[in-house]
């Protein structure tokens, strides 16, 4: 059976399971409700309306997102909001659009650093030092790439809305009746081929050497 799930449990790899599917969630949840606090700041109560600030994560994320994701690991959400009765109308729609991946940065900060300090302070006693490190490194460099991924300024990630909110030409552009499909070539793209490999790879770089700089700060061991 060449299910994602079978395979990390078959594997040994429940913490490594129960990690990606807490963060993959509670991610995408906080990341939809920055976009809610964002426009509920602008002024725009849609998203209280249509009762979209809760944590349930069937509302953020549906009914077909959850399938996929328990199909093959993947996810996504939406917000609903209205552009229309933002505060600021020049620029309300970008501030709202980079709430969601703000959002996962901070996640990935609390997370990664999180996991320094533990690497620091943490007992050493085992499973639990492992399994404590798996799941902060999890969320870390995950929402690395939830926050760079939906910065992309490709349809119908956020990087489009915040880059049609500064340009009127990309606004144009976005209008486009092929913009969505070809931002979903581009998505595909990047999780089905080796790009995805090379970026996933980068990102992870990255975030060990995050971790390990703020190690050698505190004097700890590198990760």
């Amino acid at each position: 059976m060449n299910w994602w799930v079978h395979n990390l449990y078959q594997a040994g790899q429940t913490v490594e399971l129960v990690s990606w599917i807490f963060w993959v969630i509670s991610s995408i949840v906080l990341h939809e409700l920055a976009h809610g606090w964002a426009a509920l700041w602008q002024g725009d109560d849609t998203p209280r309306r249509t009762g979209h600030m809760t944590v349930n994560p069937l509302v953020h994320m549906g009914g077909m997102s959850l399938l996929i994701f328990a199909v093959i690991g993947i996810a996504w959400g939406a917000m609903p909001v209205n552009p229309a009765r933002f505060r600021n109308r020049r620029y309300g729609d970008v501030l709202v659009s980079l709430a969601g991946p703000a959002m996962n940065i901070l996640l990935s900060l609390a997370a990664l650093t999180g996991m320094s300090l533990w690497l620091r302070f943490g007992t050493t006693a085992q499973p639990l030092h492992e399994n404590v490190t798996t799941f902060l490194w999890t969320g870390g460099w995950l929402n690395i790439v939830l926050a760079l991924l939906n910065l992309l300024p490709i349809p119908p990630l956020d990087g489009s809305r915040i880059l049609a909110g500064l340009s009127r030409k990309a606004r144009e552009l976005y209008n486009h009746p092929q913009a969505q499909l070809f931002g979903m070539f581009v998505l595909m793209a990047i999780f089905f081929t080796p790009i995805g490999d090379i970026v996933f790879y980068a990102i992870r770089t990255g975030a060990r050497l995050y971790v390990s700089a703020l190690g050698a700060l505190l004097g700890g061991s590198a990760a």
